[in-house]
């Protein structure tokens, strides 16, 4: 009779594992969720919409969203699904199968400004890999001699982003291609002085920085480092654009290296490892600053200054170095350094290096290094990184950034600064800077060019989508590089927005500036580089001119 009721029991649970209530009591699991992700869904595009917020946070929450909800209908259809058992079974392991061959077969080659992976076969070595390393040509350039031409700096002559002299004859006609060629991993530019061009590669384990001749693309000399930056966000090689000054190239790499050497040869002068020196133990340095250095050098004067950085008690904001001998000269500061460059300008009267830093903005005496002032600027080298420029408008600071941060204005009163405006909602500059053009500011606002009235901080339009680009401006037009690589121009004008042409001018992700030389308009991305000829006008330089003094010096 125990072995009949126990046969009873066995056959009847079966019969209620195969009935249709059994199957009918699983169907609301996934309803369930759905639901659930949906409300987690809007409570989370809520809390975003809460304040303008960079959009690589939406991005990044929907594709988390989606990867939660298909894992869940996947254990639901595999695991407590009424499905026969077969293809419970084939949806579950098949499901495991493909994860597997996806993880072995895929890498993730990096992000888009907002957050969108690029994708490459394992088995694709990363492109700065594939290219032949780059030997020194042995030829000698001519950076000793300068030209009212020259663009020796990031930003170009006054570090600005600005050419006011130079004006486009044919603006209705976009520039002819002149050469192009592959280039080795990094987001900094070219520099330009007397025909060469310099800027700063990655090709596998060297961090080189290279000599080409403007006009031909050739490669004059290189000089190269056992050094390798990369990260998964960030991507691959330097970042800074080096500066020439008095025929000496100054790069710093990614790593933290800051090298001068002789702009005709290439021959090393003087080196500092500045994590080393203000010490960072190997390794180390990427905690606080995650992404790589990507701060230009800075020519005042008789000195070469960089941001210094260190850990927590040993943090100094500003190092300046001799600029022929490299001696230290003086150390300021005690802020974290973030991915802008320092600028010298004049303010109040005074001359000064004014310098964005992780979380604060500062001054400082470009002969003593003397703090002058400081005012919170909040950052994370980790996150919402502070990366553009400052600017110096009507004796006021102004400095923007992305992730929802915008635009500000600040007054400097004693040593500190008084906030005049904070529109967040405007010049959003996440990878990027804005310039000045008369009373507004033009700059990519979370990847949409943006005109905005500098005096009161309101937007006077927004238009044309061109992705975590750069922007130059010439004259009384914008040259604008898209994310995607497209060449694009716009004219510089409060009234509206007006795209007179954009084309096809590299391939690949590009968030590199832009650097222009008499005629010639320097691009380039972390595999390609280009050169393309205008039909320009230059205005306060007579017909045969002698060379003039670099505006450095």
């Amino acid at each position: 009779m125990v072995i009949q009721s126990q046969e009873h029991r066995r056959v009847r649970k079966m019969s209620e594992n195969d009935s249709p209530l059994r199957k009918r009591r699983y169907w609301p699991g996934p309803l369930r969720t759905a639901v659930l992700l949906a409300i987690a869904a809007l409570i989370l595009l809520a809390r975003i919409a809460e304040r303008p917020r960079d959009p690589a946070i939406r991005n990044v929450s929907v594709m988390v969203l989606a990867a939660v909800g298909v894992g869940i209908f996947w254990w639901w259809l595999s695991w407590r699904s009424a499905y026969p058992r077969p293809i419970r079974r084939v949806t579950g392991w098949g499901g495991l199968v493909l994860l597997g061959v996806a993880v072995a077969a895929i890498r993730i080659d990096g992000f888009s400004g907002n957050m969108v992976p690029r994708f490459r076969w394992a088995w694709q070595p990363p492109s700065d890999t594939r290219l032949e390393p780059v030997a020194s040509a042995g030829q000698s350039a001519a950076l000793d001699a300068t030209t009212p031409w020259d663009f020796p700096q990031f930003l170009g002559p006054h570090r600005d982003g600005t050419l006011p002299d130079v004006h486009l004859v044919n603006p209705e006609n976009p520039p002819r291609l002149v050469w192009t060629q592959p280039i080795g991993a990094g987001w900094c530019a070219f520099s330009a002085v007397n025909g060469f061009a310099v800027t700063m590669e990655q090709r596998g384990e060297e961090e080189l920085v290279t000599c080409y001749e403007v006009a031909t693309g050739r490669l004059v000399w290189s000089h190269a480092l056992r050094v390798r930056h990369e990260t998964l966000l960030g991507g691959v090689g330097p970042r800074a654009t080096p500066t020439i000054a008095r025929g000496r190239v100054y790069a710093m790499g990614a790593t933290g290296v800051l090298r001068c050497l002789d702009g005709n040869t290439g021959e090393l002068l003087w080196m500092h490892d500045v994590p080393a020196e203000f010490g960072y133990q190997p390794g180390e340095e990427g905690r606080y600053v995650s992404w790589g250095r990507s701060n230009s050098p800075l020519v005042a004067g008789d000195l070469v200054v960089v941001p210094a950085g260190g850990p927590p008690g040993k943090t100094r904001t500003l190092v300046a170095y001799a600029w022929d001998d490299g001696r230290k000269v003086w150390e300021s500061g005690y802020d974290q350094i973030s991915y802008s460059s320092p600028i010298i300008a004049e303010l109040m009267g005074k001359r000064q290096i004014i310098v964005v830093n992780e979380s604060t903005v500062s001054g400082h005496d470009p002969q003593t290094g003397d703090l002058l002032w400081r005012f919170s600027w909040p950052g994370s080298s980790h996150g919402d990184a502070n990366t553009s420029q400052p600017h110096v408008f009507e004796d006021t600071v102004l400095v923007s950034k992305g992730y929802g941060a915008g635009l500000a204005r600040f007054r400097i009163v004693g040593d500190r600064g008084e906030k005049i405006y904070h529109n967040p909602g405007v010049l959003k500059t996440k990878l990027t800077s804005f310039v000045i053009h008369g009373n507004y500011g033009y700059g990519l606002s979370d990847g949409i060019l943006e005109c905005v009235e500098l005096a009161s901080g309101s937007r006077q339009w927004k238009g044309g989508r061109y992705g975590h680009g750069q922007i130059l401006l010439v004259g009384e037009h914008l040259i604008v590089i898209a994310e995607d690589g497209d060449l694009a121009l716009v004219d510089a004008t409060p009234q509206e927005f007006h795209q007179r042409w954009r084309i096809e001018a590299l391939n690949g992700q590009t968030w590199n500036n832009l650097c222009f030389y008499q005629k010639y308009l320097l691009v380039r991305n972390a595999e390609q580089a280009a050169c393309y000829q205008w039909d320009v006008s230059w205005e306060q330089v007579p017909s045969g001119a002698e060379p003039a003094a670099s505006p450095l010096e």
